[in-house]
């Protein structure tokens, strides 16, 4: 534990050590500063100058390469030189120097030769350090410009766009389309300050909105207005479309008498123009022009080949699609795709649904109505005496009761005074009384030469 703490000790001096070995500390070495603003020159000391006598000077070098001695300082004291008397602040006792209106000829590299004698030490403690200054003119809006300024042609013409600003120093150019930042590439090449694109070939994806993003040190990016580059192209991605009939493939199938309407769409600026051909044999022929057609069924054959032409006027390049037509009945295989997840036309269950109850109705009514089951058996489970009784007509002669005997239905009783009939008698054990029954009496007369035998 004893060895652990001392360790902690000995690291806490080493660092104090080194802090102290510093005596100075200047918080940035490069400065950008911008034109007629004051830009300070900080240096922090990080002993105490009561302690200590102290010698220094500030020297500037230019880009040129000459080099000039600013200031000349002690703790008490300081010489500025005379050219640079009004421009320069020496700032004691951190021995900061304040540079109070910036110019182009204020930039290069500031040096510091600081030499300390301590009180209470011998020697000399000699510290330099260098600092870098740069003074830039903040930037204008930049312009952008475009050459050709017309609409350009894809794969034939080429397209220089150029952005500049009026003021600003160290100015760097980044170049957008569409809000996206561009980068070199086989047709996008940039000049060495980045201030010029330019893309050869021109082609169909180059269309869009172009701005150049313009800043330096001293000033964030600031955006030129928007110029829109307007490329002719195509046709490409031709198709023809048609909400009627079955498609399959290349091939429209509609029913005899429908009247149907194709649509023949392609990508391509300008638009354009569209020619609709009939292909009949070896014969071609121009059925209309424009991008819809009107097929009546009933003026085809059974099938007959169509041809959609797009050419674009501007690109003189030109695109077909080619269908055949089909007439012919669609039936169940059209419902079957027009009719999604819908295996049977509703109008089709409906109608079998009602030609059931229909049915059921009326066989209801007819068993309530007739029931030759139940009046055939009537008829036949009769006795057979009752069957051969003595005849009741009245007459004595049989011949006269000869024909056809027909049984009418009464509602009510047997005893009703409407059964009037005689023959109605045998019909007391026929339980339903909604029923028609026909009965034929037979009667063979005897004939003249019977009766002399006899």
């Amino acid at each position: 534990m004893e060895a652990t703490g001392g360790l902690y000790i000995c690291s806490v001096l080493l660092i104090l050590t080194e802090v102290s070995s510093e005596y100075i500390h200047i918080p940035s070495l490069v400065h950008h500063g911008m034109e007629g603003k004051p830009l300070l020159l900080s240096v922090e000391t990080h002993f105490s100058l009561d302690e200590a006598e102290i010698q220094g000077t500030w020297s500037h070098t230019r880009p040129s390469g000459t080099r000039t001695t600013l200031v000349t300082f002690t703790k008490e004291t300081a010489i500025t030189d005379m050219m640079y008397r009004n421009r320069l602040l020496f700032r004691e006792p951190n021995v900061s120097l304040l540079i109070q209106k910036l110019n182009t000829d204020d930039e290069g590299e500031y040096h510091l030769n600081l030499h300390i004698e301590f009180h209470n030490r011998t020697g000399l403690v000699n510290r330099e350090r260098t600092v870098r200054v740069t003074v830039d003119v903040p930037v204008s809006t930049p312009v952008l410009e475009k050459s050709p300024s017309n609409p350009v042609v894809e794969d034939k013409a080429n397209v220089t766009w150029t952005c500049s600003v009026e003021r600003g120093t160290r100015v760097v150019f980044q170049w957008l389309r569409d809000n996206v930042a561009l980068t070199p590439s086989d047709r996008y090449h940039f000049s060495q300050d980045n201030s010029t694109l330019f893309i050869s070939p021109v082609r169909k994806e180059d269309k869009g909105t172009y701005r150049c993003l313009a800043s330096n040190p001293v000033s964030q990016g600031r955006n030129s207005r928007a110029v829109e580059l307007n490329v002719y192209y195509g046709p490409y991605n031709l198709e023809v479309n048609s909400v009627q009939g079955l498609r399959t493939g290349e091939v429209f199938t509609i029913n005899p008498g429908e009247l149907v309407f194709f649509e023949c769409q392609a990508d391509s600026n300008p638009p354009n123009s569209y020619v609709w051909i009939s292909k009949n044999r070896n014969t071609s022929q121009i059925v209309t022009e424009g991008p819809r057609l009107e097929v009546r069924s009933y003026r085809l054959a059974q099938a007959e080949e169509y041809l959609c032409r797009a050419f674009n006027n501007v690109t003189q390049k030109q695109d077909e699609a080619q269908f055949t037509l089909v007439v012919a009945s669609l039936g169940t295989e059209k419902e079957k795709h027009t009719q999604k997840g819908s295996p049977v036309s509703p109008l089709a269950a409906m109608a079998v649904c009602s030609s059931f109850v229909i049915g059921c109705m009326l066989l209801f009514f007819l068993r309530r109505t007739c029931h030759p089951k139940r009046v055939l058996m009537n008829i036949y489970n009769r006795p057979f005496a009752e069957q051969k009784r003595p005849h009741r007509s009245g007459h004595e002669d049989a011949t006269e009761d000869f024909g056809i005997y027909e049984f009418v239905s009464i509602p009510g009783k047997m005893e009703s005074a409407q059964a009037s009939c005689r023959s109605l008698a045998r019909l007391e054990s026929i339980q339903d009384m909604h029923t028609t029954i026909y009965d034929v009496i037979r009667h063979v007369p005897e004939t003249p030469s019977h009766s002399l035998l006899t």
